[in-house]
């Protein structure tokens, strides 16, 4: 008898690649997936815990299926991911008729674990080491990582998937309460990521993304032997089948020549990094403890632009961190206006219980003061995004298709030619007009206007023997 699953994801692309590797699990113990609760037999919740807001809508829904519960009490719920190993006992508080509480480091045992819920009603703990709790090895073996057979269902696409190279991370910023949720920073061994690869490359993936906390700090020694990213890539590079590989999240003091110089040479690679700088004064990255200066930020900005003059970067940035100034903000803004990102993602500073700043440092920023910055910096970034995509206009992008756009989602447009999205090479999100026919290829795109975050355009035909053909 098939059993339905409900999963609910929030926060980062390793969640979301956490939530595939789960679905694929429960797959082969015969589930499948409903977008329903009131249909499902198993209930699971996917968490975050870099923010309050991600936090705040899981403790909501699990609010909304108290009543659920208990008219149905055989349906198993579970709460997973970095919010369980960071609360653990707070959610059994907070929702006493929770089955399973099981941090990222445990999420093999899942399937295990709701079979024990539906076969002996109680409350089932599953967590990884505190990073205080023993041993550096202990604590690393407790917070293995979970990479079984995928399920293609889950992927952002059917031609594009995350390939987590590391787990963990290692640098301990203040505000974050990461390095506790996911534990010691730890390098996949390269043999296993090429099987992976090649898994998904037979399966029809055109384009990879390697997921890591810190991305660009990936290392994994085996003997005498050690295996950087860059080199990762070449051997990635080699897979028939792939066409475009790209890496996030990356760390600035990090960004090493060899890896620069591997994503210039590298055909398949993407002229695109994401490296956070999260504030341009160097008082408050020296309060985060991000462990480098604004003058080490510009500097590898420098070489990047002198490595891969067309390459984009995009970073992240948190206003109203503890005791930042209006003098600290125009630092920021500053930044932004210098480096001109392609896009920023811009978020106001929330204390996490855990976390070094949360005891140390008083939130001490108004609510109102955060908004506002918040909003002054984004209009900033918009606006060079607008600035920075006007000389796309005319140009021809060569763009991987990926589906149909947000608009025709939002139109539930069944017609077979609607508006169709994909990214370029420098992850420049781009739509245009096409037929379903389309999606998954690599198609020359003519750009003919422009937003601060889209670049629009049409298909460009050729001419055969005088009979126009597009790119169909």
């Amino acid at each position: 008898m098939t059993k339905k699953l409900y999963i609910e994801t929030v926060g980062c692309q390793m969640n979301l690649l956490d939530s595939e590797m789960v679905v694929a699990a429960l797959r082969r113990q015969g589930y499948e997936l409903t977008d329903s609760t009131d249909d499902a037999d198993t209930i699971l919740f996917n968490t975050c815990s870099v923010r309050q807001h991600a936090e705040d809508k899981i403790y909501s829904a699990l609010g909304r299926l108290r009543a659920t519960k208990q008219a149905h009490p055989d349906k198993v719920i579970g709460v997973l991911g970095c919010m369980a190993q960071k609360d653990q006992k707070t959610i059994f508080d907070r929702a006493p008729y929770v089955d399973l509480v099981v941090g990222p480091g445990q999420l093999q045992q899942v399937p295990e674990l709701i079979e024990q819920a539906r076969e002996k009603p109680g409350q089932y703990v599953a967590l990884s080491l505190d990073r205080k709790a023993g041993n550096l090895d202990a604590i690393r073996r407790s917070h293995e990582y979970f990479d079984p057979l995928r399920d293609p269902t889950m992927r952002p696409t059917p031609f594009q998937a995350y390939l987590r190279i590391q787990i963990g991370c290692d640098k301990f910023c203040t505000y974050c309460i990461v390095p506790m949720t996911r534990g010691p920073e730890q390098g996949r061994p390269p043999e296993q990521l090429i099987a992976e690869a090649r898994v998904l490359a037979d399966q029809g993936c055109k384009e990879i993304t390697l997921l890591g906390q810190t991305v660009n700090s990936y290392r994994h020694v085996d003997g005498g032997r050690t295996t950087r990213l860059s080199d990762l890539l070449a051997q990635l590079h080699e897979i028939d089948g792939i066409e475009r590989l790209k890496f996030v999240t990356n760390y600035p003091k990090d960004m090493t020549d060899d890896l620069l110089q591997a994503v210039r040479d590298l055909k398949k690679v993407s002229h695109y990094l994401h490296v956070p700088a999260q504030s341009g004064s160097d008082d408050v990255l020296k309060r985060m403890k991000r462990g480098y200066t604004v003058a080490d930020y510009d500097e590898m900005m420098a070489r990047i632009r002198e490595t891969i003059p067309e390459a984009s970067v995009s970073s992240d940035f948190i206003v109203g961190f503890c005791g930042e100034t209006e003098e600290e903000f125009a630092l920021t803004v500053e930044m932004v206006e210098r480096h001109r990102f392609k896009n920023s993602f811009i978020f106001k500073y929330s204390e996490r219980p855990g976390t070094t700043a949360a005891k140390l440092r008083p939130d001490d920023v108004p609510e109102e003061v955060k908004k506002r910055r918040n909003n002054d910096l984004l209009a900033v970034q918009n606006r060079i995004s607008e600035e920075d995509n006007r000389p796309f206009l005319g140009r021809k992008v060569e763009v991987l298709v990926e589906g149909p756009s947000k608009l025709s989602l939002k139109q539930d447009d069944q017609s077979e030619v609607l508006q169709l999205t994909g990214r370029t090479m420098c992850d420049r999100i781009v739509v245009f007009e096409g037929n379903r026919r389309l999606i998954g290829q690599t198609l020359p795109i003519a750009i003919v206007d422009y937003t601060p975050f889209t670049l629009h355009g049409s298909v460009v035909t050729r001419h055969v023997h005088g009979i126009t053909a597009g790119a169909v």
